[in-house]
C-alpha cells in the first residue's frame, strides 16, 4: 500500500513545521488515490495538513477483494527518510523487501520497514489467501538522526492491548496507558487501533502531543463533531483526555506525536530535505544503482517519477 505521493502533496521547499495547535476538532475528508489494483481513501498528507507528529502519510485500504494471484500487486519500488507502518484489519498480503525480507502479514501483526538511506519492497498476493483484505499504511518521517542510517525490517506478532470502557486499544508504536508497542520509532510517537463496541470511551494523552483520528468503520462523535469513514478529525494539542462517543461497534486509528519539528519535502516514495536529495534518489532508481538494492519479486519493477522541477519533465 505504499504510495506514492504525487504533485498535490508537494510542499514548497521551504516548508517548516506544518502542526499548528488546533482548539476545535478540524475534520476533513480523504482524497482517493491509486495504489497497484486499489482505489484508496488518503488521509495524509494533505496541503492544510502535511503531519500528525512524525506520522507524514495515511492511506487506508478496502474492504476490497483479492485472490491468491491478483492482491495489492504494487512492485518493486524504493523509499527514502521513512518508515512504512502496514497494518491489517482482515485479509493477507505478502511483503517483500532488498533486505531479504518476505513476510505474509495478517490482522493483528505489524510490518515495519525503516529506508533510512534507501530500500525498495513489493506488496503482493500470498499465493494462498483468497478474500477481503482491508487495512492501512502509514508512514512515518525519520529525523535527521537516523534518516541516513541503515535500512531494517521487522514484523511483530503480539501487541500490547489497553481495555478502557469496554474498547480494546491495540498499540502500534509508542505507548498508551502504560501499554508500550515493541516496535521502533525514532520520535516520541504513537498509533494505535482502537476497537468501540458503542458508547462512550475515555483514552488518556499526552499534552504535548498533536493527534488525530482516522475512521476505518462505523461512527464516533469528538467533542461533537461526527466523523465517519473515510474522514480525518485532527485534534490539536494540549489534551490530556480524549472522549469517543461510538453509535455502535466502529474502528479507529488514534496517530500522534511531537510536532515533527524539521522541515519535509515528499515527493514519490521519498521523504527528504531538498529537491537535490531527492533528484539523487530518483537518479538511483531510474539508473538502477545498488543503492536500493533489489527486490526477489515477480511483479514489475515501478519506473521513477521525474520530479516535476527537473527539466523537460
Amino acid at each position: 500500500m505504499s504510495g506514492p505521493v504525487t504533485t498535490l502533496d508537494l510542499p514548497a521547499a521551504d516548508a517548516g513545521l506544518a502542526a499548528a495547535a488546533a482548539p476545535d476538532v478540524e475534520v476533513t475528508d480523504s482524497r482517493r488515490s491509486t495504489v497497484g489494483r486499489f482505489t484508496v481513501r488518503r488521509a495524509l498528507p494533505r496541503r492544510d495538513r502535511r503531519t500528525i507528529g512524525a506520522w507524514c502519510f495515511a492511506d487506508h485500504l478496502g474492504p476490497a477483494s483479492v485472490t491468491e494471484n491478483a492482491g495489492l500487486d504494487v512492485g518493486p519500488h524504493p523509499h527514502l527518510g521513512l518508515q512504512t507502518v502496514t497494518w491489517l484489519l482482515d485479509g493477507q498480503a505478502l511483503h517483500r523487501d532488498s533486505l531479504g525480507s518476505e513476510q505474509v502479514i495478517k490482522p493483528g501483526q505489524l510490518n515495519l520497514m525503516t529506508a533510512g538511506a534507501g530500500v525498495s519492497h513489493a506488496e503482493e498476493a500470498t499465493g494462498a489467501y483468497r478474500g477481503e483484505l482491508h487495512g492501512v499504511q502509514l508512514w512515518v518521517a525519520q529525523p535527521d538522526g537516523t534518516r541516513h542510517g541503515a535500512a531494517a525490517f521487522e514484523h511483530h506478532t503480539e501487541l500490547p492491548r489497553v481495555e478502557r470502557d469496554g474498547a480494546i486499544a491495540t498499540v502500534l508504536v509508542g505507548e498508551l496507558a502504560g501499554a508500550r508497542s515493541p516496535a521502533r520509532h525514532d520520535t516520541p510517537l504513537v498509533g494505535v487501533d482502537a476497537a468501540l463496541p458503542g458508547g462512550r470511551s475515555s483514552w488518556p494523552l499526552r499534552p504535548e502531543f498533536e493527534y488525530g483520528l482516522i475512521l476505518l468503520t462505523g461512527a464516533l462523535t469528538v467533542d461533537g463533531q461526527p466523523v465517519r469513514p473515510g474522514q480525518l478529525a485532527y485534534l490539536g494539542r494540549g489534551r490530556e483526555e480524549l472522549v469517543l462517543t461510538a453509535d455502535g461497534p466502529t474502528r479507529t486509528l488514534l496517530l500522534g506525536g511531537e510536532p515533527f519539528a524539521e522541515p519535509l519535502l515528499m515527493w514519490w516514495n521519498f521523504v527528504a530535505r531538498s529537491r537535490a536529495e531527492i533528484d539523487e534518489a530518483y537518479l538511483a532508481w531510474d539508473q538502477a544503482s545498488e543503492r536500493f538494492g533489489a527486490v526477489q519479486s515477480t511483479l514489475p519493477r515501478i519506473p521513477a517519477a521525474a520530479p516535476p522541477w527537473r527539466p523537460g519533465s
